[in-house]
This record gives structure tokens, sequence and C-alpha cells, in this order.
């Protein structure tokens, strides 16, 4: 999960370098949060979140042949 939204990030941004994936594990949750440039927030979210729901509908759909969860956080 990490990798793949590593990887979807990197290309929307200006400035891939500065994107980081942290996994943390919470009960059955995995939580995926996801960093970027301050420049890039914008772009990443998009306009009325739409980018930041495909992304996690992306992730979701990844994940449902998982036992756990997996939620997306995404942090500036």
């Amino acid at each position: 999960m990490k990798a793949l939204t590593e990887t979807m990030a990197r290309a929307l941004v200006e400035h891939p370098d500065s994107v980081k994936v942290t996994e943390q594990q919470h009960e059955n949750t995995l939580v995926l949060t996801l960093t970027v440039h301050k420049s890039d927030m914008g772009k990443i979210i998009g306009k009325q979140g739409r980018i930041a729901n495909a992304l996690r509908s992306v992730v979701y759909a990844a994940a449902s042949h998982q036992d756990k969860r997996v939620r997306l956080d995404i942090a500036e």
C-alpha cells in the first residue's frame, strides 16, 4: 500500500522528492499518512477534494483483499 500511494502521489506533484508515506498499525487498521511539499497540497487535494478521494478509492480497492482496513490521511 505504501509503494502504491507514493507512486500515485509522485506523479501528481511538482516536488516528488518531498513525497513521504508513513505506515502505522492501529488494531485492525493500517493508517497511511501522505506528506507532500506545502506548495503541492492543492494538487493532491484537488478541486472539492476529488483527487484526494480518488487516491483513497484506489488504495481502498487495492486493500480490499486483505483482512484489515486501510485509512489514508493527507498531512502537510
